[in-house]
């Protein structure tokens, strides 16, 4: 096995004690995963049907009835166990893993002799097993369980659902591995999965059949309609109508040159990819992951980090296409790009994919759950009229507000999951290095230079300043501690136990690198620039033209409604107007600092055409982080304010 660049630390090695993202983790835990599991039980009244445990329970013969929902729908309890799992390192629940341990001996009592899970063929298409991969996604929520029978093992020891998942995975390389049925998944994520598992058991056979999948995408790229006609049997005409790039389908992977297609399929399979080229030194596959990424940041990102601009097809249309009002931006998308983002850290160090990876943690992933942790966005638009957004588009996807549930219920324990292991993205280690890539309050143990004790104090995206103390195991130990430098400041400021350090530590690939032989309480002090400052789109950003938006830190900000009241493209930021940054307000949007700035107001005209342009009047511009608008009732809202 070829040994990564770096390898990330996991949730139980890290210990975050953070101003921002503690509270989200702890609403995560307290509010979010308990919400979820009742939604998943049909047992909150006024919100969709989920019937995820109960299409359980009918598959295995404990409850009559019919499957109900999505044929996926066992991903959504598989994602809920694995936000559990990282949720029982953070704070053990003897009620909750009991419950767990309930849902997982359900999951035992459905599995069939022969390893098969998946409820909907169980319980209502018993004799159309792996007839349909296009679409009806066995192997996606195979992917799913088996992430979270890793996870669950990992977090209690319990192995109960590892050999669930373990059995399920040996039927899938018996019957898909190399030199077996040479077909692939409609939803990748089975991938990623087995990539996991092989990693955990070091058994190859989840190493060879992860590959498989991989390499045979995109050599036959009408596979998915020469399988429609040989079964003679689909479930709808949705995805026939789909192009094969919207399932990566269209050629193979090392050939591709754009992101294309179903945005959260994409990123499952380069997560997949990256890990794969980094364990096997496939230089080629890697390079293909790392063109594919550039193109995507730099071509087909908005700037919260989301991705997907397309409704029609959840994902990717084509260069520059990133319209603010009907953006679609999935949240599962942006949890998407923080695991490829992972993958490709591991692989290399490099803080421009560390700052990308740090712009959708805070703005395009959060900005999907509310803050109370009780409703939640599929969809993350850069621009909203709540008069408009339902009449639009009729889908349950663009609502202008938050809702409770949904049909299809993927984003919420989706970004359970991902905010619960929220530890493992971030620090990394090598033999001698120790990378800190988010500056997330936290502390941890590392084993470069022959192990040191690390806490990492933060109040970002607050405040500026970063402080590290180092508590070797053995004083006088040397190793490289290597802080990011972040796209959003300029200069940073280093002082080591309180004496400038001015030019002295050398950057690489954008990391500061901090070597000394250390001693206990050893300190190392970065003040990265943190004032506001206006970014401008690509002119060939059509959406973004005349336009500007306003980042601090990391954050994004947005203009609501309700700071600035109604017609908000009717006002505008010029160019010359200073922008103010307002004292921290720990009552605001459960504690936020907004920003504040000059602008001008077009009146209402008398008539709806004429020769002059509207009056304008001086205003006063407020907008609040990105992540937190639409928390304070139905509102307008832009990212992007006309200059």
């Amino acid at each position: 096995m070829t040994e990564k660049t770096s390898r990330f630390l996991s949730v139980a090695q890290v210990e975050v004690e953070d101003l921002f993202f503690s509270r989200i983790q702890d609403t995560v835990i307290s509010v979010m995963i308990p919400f979820q599991e009742k939604a998943m039980n049909d047992g909150i009244p006024g919100l969709k049907k989920s019937h995820v445990l109960e299409n359980l329970r009918i598959a295995a013969g404990e409850n009559s009835g019919e499957f109900y929902g999505k044929v996926f729908q066992d991903s959504d309890i598989a994602k809920w166990l694995e936000a559990v799992s990282y949720a029982l390192i953070l704070r053990p629940d003897p009620e909750l893993e009991a419950r767990a341990d309930d849902v997982i001996g359900l999951l035992g009592r459905v599995q069939q002799e022969d390893g098969y899970l998946h409820s909907y063929f169980i319980a209502a298409e018993p004799d159309h097993k792996w007839q349909n991969l296009e679409e009806c996604h066995e192997l996606y929520c195979a992917g799913h369980m088996t992430e979270a029978g890793i996870a669950y093992f990992q977090a209690t020891g319990k192995d109960s659902l590892l050999k669930i998942v373990m059995r399920l995975c040996n039927l899938i390389c018996e019957r898909f591995g190399p030199g077996k049925e040479e077909r692939i998944p409609g939803h990748e994520e089975i991938e990623l999965a087995l990539l996991k598992l092989y990693h955990l058991t070091g058994e190859k056979r989840y190493l060879d059949t992860a590959k498989a999948f991989i390499d045979r995408r995109g050599t036959d790229p009408e596979c998915f309609r020469k399988e429609e006609k040989e079964r003679g049997w689909k479930r709808s005409d949705y995805y026939s109508k789909m192009p094969p790039s919207y399932m990566q389908n269209h050629k193979p992977l090392r050939e591709q040159d754009s992101v294309e297609g179903h945005a959260v399929r994409c990123m499952y399979l380069l997560t997949a990819a990256a890990d794969l080229a980094a364990v096997t030194g496939d230089d080629e596959l890697m390079q293909a992951c790392r063109r594919l990424w550039n193109n995507m940041t730099e071509r087909r990102m908005y700037i919260t980090g989301g991705i997907g601009s397309a409704a029609w097809n959840e994902g990717f249309t084509r260069d520059y296409d990133l319209p603010n009002d009907n953006a679609y931006a999935e949240t599962c998308a942006a949890v998407g790009v923080c695991f490829f983002a992972k993958q490709l850290l591991e692989a290399e160090p490099d803080s421009a994919v560390a700052d990308v990876m740090e712009r959708c943690l805070y703005n395009g992933t959060i900005s999907g759950m509310q803050l109370d942790g009780t409703k939640f966005f599929y969809i993350n638009q850069l621009e909203s009229d709540p008069e408009r957004t339902g009449e639009a588009y009729g889908d349950e996807e663009y609502t202008p507000e938050r809702i409770g549930w949904y049909d299809c219920a993927c984003c919420p324990p989706n970004l359970a999951r991902l905010m619960t292991s929220l530890g493992s993205y971030i620090w990394s280690e090598k033999e001698d290095t120790l990378y800190s890539h988010l500056f997330i309050g936290s502390s941890c143990h590392t084993a470069a230079g022959g192990g040191a004790q690390i806490r990492l104090e933060s109040r970002c995206p607050w405040e500026p300043e970063l402080k590290y103390t180092v508590t070797p195991d053995r004083a006088g130990s040397e190793f490289t501690l290597a802080v990011r430098h972040p796209g959003w400041s300029r200069t940073l400021s280093v002082t080591v136990n309180g004496a400038p350090a001015g030019e002295a530590f050398p950057e690489e690939n954008g990391y500061l690198l901090i070597r000394r032989a250390w001693n206990p309480g050893d300190t190392v002090t970065v003040i990265p620039e943190m004032k506001p400052r206006r970014v401008y789109a690509d002119p060939r950003v059509k959406a973004d033209t005349g336009c500007t938006a306003l980042m601090r830190g990391p954050l994004v900000y947005a203009f609501e409604g309700v700071d600035n009241g109604k017609n908000l493209w009717a006002c505008r930021l010029p160019r010359e107007a200073e922008i103010r940054t307002l004292p921290y307000d720990p009552g605001l949007l459960c504690g936020i600092t907004a920003l504040e700035a000059d602008g001008m107001r077009q009146k209402t005209a008398e008539s709806l055409y004429g020769e002059m342009p509207a009056e304008e009047e001086p205003v006063t511009l407020r907008a609040v982080p990105y992540y937190a608008w639409c928390n304070r009732g139905a509102t307008s809202m832009r990212v992007w304010m006309r200059e």
